[in-house]
């Protein structure tokens, strides 16, 4: 049986941790503005994960020249790591470089 993996679904949403209005492009899975997400997935896109704890941005690296987020969910512990994109606030990631340099 063939499993797709990835699913693109558009939606909008407020961001629970700091307010914004977000608007969804069928990849959206974190806030632009505070760069939260919430832990809604098992696989990008299926909104299939029970858990829907809060997604803390705790790192930032690099991959391939591009950056890369980690996100730590604050109720069952699992980690992901997701690309950053264009709309994203740089200084939110630039200050959480220094975090994860320290």
């Amino acid at each position: 049986m063939n499993v797709k993996k990835f699913q693109k679904k558009k939606e909008d949403f407020v961001c629970e941790h700091c307010g914004a209005e977000v608007f969804g492009n069928g990849y959206t899975n974190h806030c632009p503005k505070c760069l939260w997400s919430k832990h809604v997935d098992i696989n990008p896109g299926d909104r299939k994960n029970p858990c829907g704890g809060a997604m803390q941005p705790v790192s930032v690296f690099t991959r391939e020249g591009k950056y890369m987020l980690v996100h730590r969910c604050l109720k069952c512990k699992e980690e992901r790591t997701i690309r950053t994109i264009p709309e994203d606030n740089f200084e939110q990631i630039i200050a959480l470089s220094q975090v994860t340099i320290k």
